[in-house]
């Protein structure tokens, strides 16, 4: 049985639709990122008397907000994809934002650290799913061809966030309270369920989906290194990226007003960074890898050595964003490419691998500041994470020649053995004459 095919909208419905499944990435890239800038704000209200004891460990305790979220992600994104393969995708994008908007008003309005986290947790738990629902919904628009470009362009909310809405929100919450800042936020999630249900066509799901079938993706070992790559070789980004409002006021001598200006310039970065990794996708997952992690070894590099000054702290945290963010649409174009027909998983587990970086990269991060080793650390943690997920590349290199080599052989051996049963049969038959 197939999935009924919807006729091709207008170019002007396709790029009304993009832009709504667009405004849920801004949403999450707001939600996801809020706490970045906005550490030391939670710790003070959160944890005042271990703030004002060791603020060290009071910034790396509150770091769990960031690791908290990024959890939800990976136990939400494959267990929601595997059960929903099969529902319309607009009904379950608009199900998926009224989650975001209720989890991130109870992330506003809870009043301890703990809880928090909870909440955090619950918010994060509909991120992946939603992404890999809207990246299926935007290749489809896009056509055959277009697909890495197509995930680019929903990922793209994301990264147009870290520039406009995760600065503008950073600011809200330092100005007021850190709190009104995830009410903004909740009120974006809102605008997207308006957004996606008016605007998104009605795309049905995969009549075959069956949560034996989307969970078969994990029997493949593919996809388990595609995961991994995704995951300890995203963690190097996150090392730094979680705790920039703290490189740059303890490390380049920055005020606490130039941080929203430093996450939009590594916003900038991971905008451009992701269209990048979109067409370098289309052209070749092996080789675009490659290419994107030897630029965030290099960026992580620049940081971990300059990041000291104001100059480099700016051209290292904008060289992390660009290169790293170029790995998300290779990375979750190679899941597709080898999940076989768990699509929907395969679409969604780019984000659980993401934020098993972010959770990984965070804790790390945190794990070396809270010894006092200094906030420029995080990027030689994140190094040694972007080497691992190299090597790992390697191995998917490696295990991709085996299979050939196998498939290759078993194509032969069966030829050969066609070519024999059909000699035996010719003899056969000049006997009989």
């Amino acid at each position: 049985m197939t999935r009924p095919t919807v006729p091709a909208p207008s170019r002007r419905r396709t790029i009304a639709a993009l832009l709504a499944l667009a405004l849920g990435g801004f949403g999450i890239g707001a939600t996801e990122f809020a706490a970045i800038g906005l550490l030391p704000d939670i710790a003070a209200d959160l944890v005042p008397e271990l703030l004002a004891s060791d603020p060290d460990a009071a910034i790396g305790l509150t770091g769990w907000v960031i690791t908290a979220y990024a959890l939800g992600v990976v136990i939400g994104a494959p267990t929601i994809a595997a059960i929903a393969g099969r529902f319309p995708r607009r009904g379950l994008l608009v199900a998926l934002a009224v989650a975001f908007t209720l989890a991130t008003v109870a992330t506003a309005v809870l009043p301890s650290l703990e809880l928090v986290i909870a909440a955090r947790v619950l918010a994060g738990l509909p991120h992946g799913a939603y992404f890999g629902v809207a990246a299926l919904v935007a290749a489809e628009l896009m056509g055959p061809g277009k697909r890495g470009q197509g995930v680019a362009l929903v990922l793209a909310g994301l990264t147009v966030s870290t520039v406009i809405g995760v600065p503008i929100i950073t600011a809200v919450g330092q100005a007021a309270d850190w709190r009104a800042a995830y009410l903004l936020v909740a009120a974006i999630f809102a605008a997207t369920i308006a957004a996606v249900r008016i605007l998104v066509p009605p795309v049905a799901g995969d009549p075959d989906s069956t949560i034996r079938r989307e969970l078969g993706a994990f029997a493949r070992p593919q996809v388990w290194i595609a995961v991994g790559v995704g995951a300890i070789g995203f963690g190097g980004f996150f090392a730094v990226y979680s705790y920039i409002a703290p490189l740059a006021t303890e490390e380049a001598g920055l005020t606490a007003a130039a941080v929203p200006w430093l996450l939009a310039s590594t916003g900038v970065g991971m905008t451009l960074g992701n269209l990048l990794g979109g067409r370098l996708a289309d052209g070749g997952t092996t080789r675009a890898v490659f290419v994107a992690f030897a630029g965030l070894a290099a960026a992580l590099t620049l940081t971990g050595l300059a990041g000291g000054t104001p100059v480099g702290a700016a051209i290292g945290t904008f060289a992390v964003g660009f290169t790293a963010a170029a790995l998300s649409p290779i990375i979750q174009t190679r899941l597709m490419d080898v999940a076989g027909d768990s699509q929907t998983l395969a679409a969604a587990l780019n984000h659980s691998a993401l934020n098993l970086g972010n959770a990984l990269g965070a804790f790390l991060g945190g794990v070396v500041v809270a010894a006092g080793l200094g906030y420029l650390a995080p990027a030689w943690v994140g190094l040694v994470l972007a080497a691992v997920g190299v090597l790992l590349a390697v191995v998917s290199v490696l295990v991709a020649r085996a299979d050939d080599g196998a498939t290759a052989r078993a194509s032969a051996e069966t030829t050969e053995r066609a070519n024999s049963s059909a000699n035996a049969n010719a003899r056969a038959d000049a006997n009989s004459v």
